[in-house]
């Protein structure tokens, strides 16, 4: 049974729930996180979910989200994720928005409620993506990627779409993004940091 950290608004950790009973038409604001990961030519590895995904099934995203189980650091649970959904065993990985918060409804009325830290990660290792999670991969240059989802002309994820213009904020070049504060980070986060 995998169980997902509930917080309220200011962040605070307020419970846990078993993850299949989350995301609903009322899904409860809970702790996830986002992760860009690139190679040293720093092209963005795009993942598309796989079709039977709960949320946002066959959609093009980043390269990989999850949660944060009961107890576990938000960078233990970036690796994790890393290695059980595209096969990454070794990544540089970084906090960059430690902040970010998001909330979406799909057309069937399913909502995602998340304050969702992103985190940037390279690798020179290639993919094997897991099926269950993920149905196609590609690398693509971040200055182009930033450019088609700030056009309009690249559909992705609404924590993508909503993430990617923060990102090009920090400036062009993703290996010098400014490291995000951990001090700023959901007070639930830091307390799975100190354990």
């Amino acid at each position: 049974m995998e169980e997902l950290v509930l917080v309220d608004e200011e962040g605070h950790a307020r419970g846990v729930m078993e993850k299949s009973a989350v995301h609903h038409a009322n899904t409860p604001l809970h702790l996830g996180f986002s992760c860009y990961l690139l190679n040293n030519e720093d092209q963005l590895l795009l993942t598309q979910r796989a079709l039977d995904k709960k949320t946002w099934p066959g959609v093009w995203t980043n390269s990989c989200c999850g949660h944060p189980y009961p107890g576990e650091p938000l960078v233990h649970s970036v690796q994790r994720r890393l290695r059980q959904e595209l096969g990454i065993g070794t990544a540089d990985i970084t906090l960059i928005l430690p902040g970010f918060r998001y909330r979406a409804r799909m057309d069937n009325g399913v909502r995602e409620n998340e304050l969702c830290p992103v985190f940037r990660a390279y690798t020179d290792a290639e993919p094997a993506p897991d099926p269950a999670e993920v149905a196609d991969t590609r690398w693509i240059a971040w200055s182009a990627f930033s450019e088609e989802v700030a056009s309009g002309e690249r559909a992705v994820s609404p924590w993508c779409t909503l993430q990617v213009p923060q990102l090009a904020a920090l400036g062009p070049h993703p290996r010098r993004w400014p490291r995000g504060d951990a001090a700023a980070l959901p007070a639930a986060a830091h307390l799975l940091d100190a354990s």
